[in-house]
């Protein structure tokens, strides 16, 4: 749940860095929402002398970010002064484990001091996935519905399972707590069960702290390292997770570092696609990569400029092909390219991955602007416009005005006609229906 914007905001914070034999990147996007809620932890070489262990987290935070903001300044350090001792090989595995365990029970009890929380002036919370790299083991660790993935020989070889109100687990401590499961939420409301903060369901009496509505424990799997076969891991919010599988994410990732080596610009891409993709959420992600991951290579390099300079010459076919009074067909060049079988389309990120060359495209082909607006009228009454775009004559601009952009256009293209008002039937997250009209102008004309 949540209030959004009428046009995402795009502006990325990204950073880069390498130590202890491994190279990482990372990108946040607040998109669609009112506020930036998520935040992240990136720290090579730890301190109380564990100088060759590193240190990944994102936080996703919910009615609020002020949970979410200390977490991630303050998460390792509790885990770190617990009084557990951190040490390398299996003997040490279960100290670490109980050391981890016992730092997001204390941070957790540590805000519940803070006087806006306490008070009830902020009522924030946020999830929590982290990996902690010992030399010879890795950590995962999640508290929510954030994921992270290792890629392991070229495919998924490990991934952390959500904390959703509707698992048995989760549901039976909920019920225990005298909660509910409503519209797979705990009592209706919240839709993680376990979270760091949330203290509005951390209040049952005669209820230890990992006994309550939703719980601050966090679930850690422990994986020996395989120098040959372990290549990448990724730690990204749900952002990501609702547009992209597993299998997806991995694949696309993979695909990406065969033609960049810049992690951020990786890690951007990644971001960009999922908004592309229809994502409405804030977005994070962290990429950490070992000294297997792959490295580009000059095949795949050719292959996507080929690709790029298909879409751009098939973009320009297809706006040559203007309308009546020379008015490019934008939806229908949209829809026809959605409609062909691309080769050499990026796996998992597919022509989402690709639309700001199309973008690019269409923004200097030099034609006159079309404006594309869509209305959604719900059944309880409320109207509201949804999307209204255009693309600049100017070469290499792309003007879009309270937009979805790609995303929304993605869906739009494949349903509506060039001056054509079309209705049907939509289903938005508050289970509500719409009608969506789309309605496509050109200067001077009429609808």
């Amino acid at each position: 749940m949540g209030a959004f914007l009428d046009k995402p905001k795009t502006e990325k914070h990204s950073a880069h860095g390498e130590g202890n034999g491994l190279r990482y990147g990372l990108s946040s996007m607040q998109g669609w929402r009112v506020e930036m809620e998520d935040a992240h932890t990136a720290v090579v070489g730890l301190p109380h002398g564990l100088t060759d262990w590193s240190f990944f987290a994102v936080y996703d935070g919910h009615a609020g970010s002020r949970v979410a903001n200390y977490c991630s300044g303050h998460l390792l350090e509790h885990i770190l002064s617990g009084g557990a001792e951190f040490a390398s090989g299996p003997s040490s595995v279960e100290g670490v484990k109980d050391g981890i365990r016992s730092g997001f029970l204390n941070i957790d009890e540590y805000m519940r001091s803070f006087s806006d929380l306490r008070q009830g002036l902020d009522r924030s919370g946020s999830t929590a996935v982290c990996v902690l790299l010992s030399p010879t083991h890795l950590y995962f660790i999640n508290c929510g519905d954030s994921r992270a993935v290792l890629s392991r020989d070229s495919k998924v070889g490990f991934s952390t399972q959500d904390h959703k109100p509707c698992n048995p687990r989760e549901k039976e401590r909920i019920q225990n707590a005298g909660g509910s499961v409503m519209i797979q939420r705990v009592n209706g409301s919240l839709a993680v069960s376990r979270a760091l903060g949330d203290y509005d369901y951390k209040c049952v009496d005669g209820k230890g702290p990992t006994e309550q509505l939703v719980s601050p424990e966090p679930e850690v799997c422990v994986l020996e390292r395989v120098a040959e076969g372990d290549e990448f891991i990724v730690l990204a919010c749900d952002g990501i997770w609702d547009v992209m599988s597993n299998e997806e994410l991995c694949e696309f990732v993979h695909s990406r570092l065969l033609v960049c080596d810049d992690l951020e610009k990786v890690c951007n891409s990644v971001v960009d696609t999922c908004l592309h993709k229809g994502s409405r959420d804030n977005m994070s992600v962290v990429l950490v990569c070992f000294s297997a991951a792959p490295k580009i290579s000059e095949e795949a390099v050719k292959k996507e400029e080929e690709l790029d300079k298909y879409l751009e010459t098939r973009v320009e076919e297809l706006m040559g092909n203007c309308g009546e009074a020379g008015v490019p067909d934008l939806v229908s060049v949209l829809r026809s390219i959605a409609s062909e079988n691309i080769p050499n389309l990026p796996p998992g990120g597919g022509l989402a991955s690709k639309m700001p060359v199309t973008w690019m495209t269409l923004g200097s082909c030099g034609k006159k602007p079309r404006l594309l607006l869509v209305i959604r009228a719900s059944t309880r009454g409320g109207v509201s416009l949804h999307c209204a775009m255009s693309f600049s004559t100017k070469r290499g601009h792309v003007v879009c005005a309270g937009a979805r952009e790609c995303a929304y256009v993605g869906c739009v293209c494949a349903r509506v006609s060039v001056s054509v008002c079309l209705q049907q039937w939509d289903k938005d997250d508050d289970e509500d229906n719409y009608y969506t009209h789309a309605y496509c102008f050109k200067p001077g004309g009429k609808t």
